[in-house]
């Protein structure tokens, strides 16, 4: 790894990663940024660029973050990945440390901790937001059997349950994760088959036990400024 540290930042919002770029550029130990709108770039400009740490939100269109972070850990497993997300429930960030990610932090969290975790990755160590670390520990240490059948989702089956669960319609997953509405319809029957649910409202329930239902469910622009 180079002195400086390069930074893929991958988030399909144009000012929240002009945002990030902006803060993250204020720090001498922040070489080179790129940046890219969503997985499939993503994973064809880390082939390019080799960056030392790659700060990824996980509600994207297209493939989607938990995909993308399967692909690049596919495509170098020594590939050091830092969530970013507004998602504060414990099971997203177990999802994504299981998925390979190192670090996660939250987008409600103080300007310094993005900077303080993507060095910390770039150092060899991991992080996980204070606000979280506690509650992602106990999770990971007394997982239910709901959370142990939630995990068995595919990462697309993940995101397409979540978006059902807050009352997104078929069509409307289909375009804004760039599926097609038969896939969107087919992926909803294999996940009521593995969630061994029958109804929409069993599912919406099962999803807000874990705390996954958000208002709204897409992630916005966050809370994170620029100084």
């Amino acid at each position: 790894m180079s002195e400086r540290i390069n930074v893929l930042l991958v988030d399909d919002h144009a000012v929240v990663r002009a945002g990030y770029k902006a803060y993250l550029s204020l720090c001498e130990r922040i070489g080179t940024i790129d940046e890219a709108d969503r997985g499939e770039s993503a994973c064809q400009l880390y082939n390019r660029k080799q960056p030392d740490v790659v700060v990824l939100d996980i509600s994207m269109p297209g493939i989607g973050g938990f995909e993308t972070i399967r692909r690049l850990i596919l495509r170098d497993p020594r590939c050091k990945i830092l969530v970013f997300s507004i998602h504060d429930e414990p099971i997203f960030a177990t999802r994504a440390l299981k998925a390979g990610a190192k670090g996660y932090i939250i987008k409600s969290s103080i300007p310094d901790t993005l900077v303080t975790a993507v060095c910390t990755l770039a150092e060899g160590g991991s992080f996980i937001a204070p606000e979280l670390a506690q509650r992602v520990a106990m999770s990971m240490v007394y997982a239910q059997d709901e959370a142990n059948i939630i995990k068995q989702l595919s990462p697309r089956e993940f995101d397409i349950f979540c978006l059902l669960a807050n009352g997104l319609a078929p069509r409307e997953i289909a375009e804004k994760l760039c599926l097609s509405y038969k896939t969107v319809c087919n992926h909803g029957t294999a996940i009521k088959d593995k969630l061994e649910v029958k109804t929409m409202a069993e599912m919406t329930l099962l999803a807000s036990r874990h705390g996954l239902i958000q208002s709204p469910y897409s992630e916005g622009t966050g809370q994170l400024q620029p100084v």
